[in-house]
């Protein structure tokens, strides 16, 4: 038998080369967000003239999505299963389009062929000591991406991070492309007052042993700004960024308190800067494990004191979310936010919160709203959401009755737009607003 670093040998070859393997007609999954290869995109791109009805699958791009610019829609078409700021053009004029999933449940249909797939790309760790090689930022789906495709073509990049949970081995690789290059990454956002008065209002929800689960954005490092007093609180997560790796170098951090996987920080993909991506780089403290794993609602609920922070586009007053949509018009995805809030919602103490500015539009809507806009999709049920929260203040929600949780979330609404609110609770309840 060969060793595998003969096998590693026998199947480098040029990324044009790889690329000319794909043929029209395939269903190529994409590692997700800022584990995406970039050196297999531009070259897949670069050979488009040769190929026909190409199906590109990932979620969140964070790369240029050059497949999705106009002119490429004889050649390449993006199935999104989250849309990002570089796809979300092309699924609006028809040239792309969107499949609403729970993601936990991605891996499933990659699996049995509910969505198929062809060709993986993979961006992968050099190989350790045995020829496996970590898929490093990204497992979430990739991992299962590589187990269903019948062609997978992997870059190894010396720059991607080698994490624990999670690993391909050479020879079940169809062609390697040595290449190095940085990593995108996710640069921390920035902070205002908004997001600090609604992370220290988060914060007063968050207890000594809480495990966390924190979305993307402002208003999730906001909140990690606030828990520099707490102790010993975990991470659970489907993704996490910068502001973690500060809590744990304060050791606040330290995920002891948790139920399962005690002891290690626990998520399926990551988003963040180099600083993210040394902190994890051969860190036996951090499991990267597949989004069937992380995100699983069951798996979820065994965290005793879980905390699931999501946010939300519109929030009407008898609490249904909507995370994705502006009207008809399809502005992100489902992601993981009802994995987890249903997960909360079996645990232990588990709580689910709604964390989101009053207003959008620079103060122009009121995301605290009568009824969500015409078209929109509920992405969390009313049933499910335990706390919304703004800027001004927090509304519980769970086991009150319509009209309290309508007064509720009026009371967090922003100012200018609670006449009107009020109007319609009145009208809606028959009572006076009090």
């Amino acid at each position: 038998m060969k060793d595998w670093k003969e096998v590693y040998a026998s199947k480098i070859v040029t990324a044009d080369e790889a690329i000319s393997h794909v043929k029209s007609g395939d269903k190529i999954a994409f590692t997700h967000a800022c584990g995406e290869s970039q050196c297999l995109t531009n070259a897949l791109v670069a050979q488009a003239d040769r190929l026909e009805n190409v199906e590109i699958l990932h979620m969140v791009a964070m790369g240029t999505a050059p497949y999705c610019q106009p002119g490429m829609e004889a050649h390449f078409r993006h199935n999104a299963l989250f849309v990002g700021g570089s796809t979300r053009k092309a699924v609006e004029e028809g040239r792309a389009d969107y499949t609403p999933v729970f993601f936990h449940e991605v891996p499933k249909m990659f699996r049995n062929r509910t969505i198929p797939v062809d060709v993986a790309f993979l961006q992968l760790s050099p190989p350790d000591e045995e020829g496996n090689c970590s898929y490093g930022i990204s497992v979430d789906y990739t991992q299962a991406a590589a187990e269903a495709a019948t062609l997978k073509i992997a870059q190894i990049n010396s720059h991607m991070p080698y994490t624990y949970g999670n690993s391909i081995n050479v020879k079940d690789i169809d062609f390697l492309i040595p290449c190095d290059e940085e990593l995108i990454e996710l640069q921390p956002p920035k902070i205002g007052e908004t997001e600090k008065k609604i992370g220290e209002y988060v914060a007063s929800l968050i207890q000594d042993g809480d495990t966390l689960q924190l979305g993307i954005g402002a208003i999730p490092d906001a909140v990690l700004s606030f828990l520099g007093e707490k102790k010993n609180l975990g991470i659970h997560s489907e993704m996490f960024s910068d502001g973690v790796v500060d809590l744990a170098a304060k050791g606040v951090i330290t995920n002891s308190e948790k139920e399962i996987d005690k002891g290690k920080f626990v998520a399926n993909f990551l988003m963040g800067t180099k600083k993210l991506y040394d902190f994890v780089d051969h860190n036996c403290d951090v499991i990267i494990k597949p989004v069937d794993y992380t995100n699983d609602p069951f798996v979820v609920s065994q965290l005793d004191n879980v905390v699931c922070i999501n946010s939300a586009l519109q929030v009407d007053l008898m609490g249904q979310a909507n995370a994705e949509m502006i009207g008809s018009r399809q502005f992100s995805g489902v992601g993981g936010q009802v994995d987890f809030v249903r997960g909360a919602s079996r645990a232990r103490n588990g709580r689910a919160v709604i964390a989101m500015p009053s207003t959008a539009g620079h103060g122009k809507v009121s995301k605290i709203c009568a009824f969500l806009d015409h078209g929109a999709a509920v992405t969390t049920s009313r049933n499910d959401i335990d706390y919304v929260v703004t800027e001004f203040g927090i509304a519980a929600l769970k086991g009150k009755t319509l009209k309290q949780r309508a007064r509720a979330l009026i009371n967090i609404a922003h100012p200018d737009f609670r006449a009107d609110l009020i109007t319609e609770f009145e009208n809606r309840f028959h009572c006076t607003f009090e």
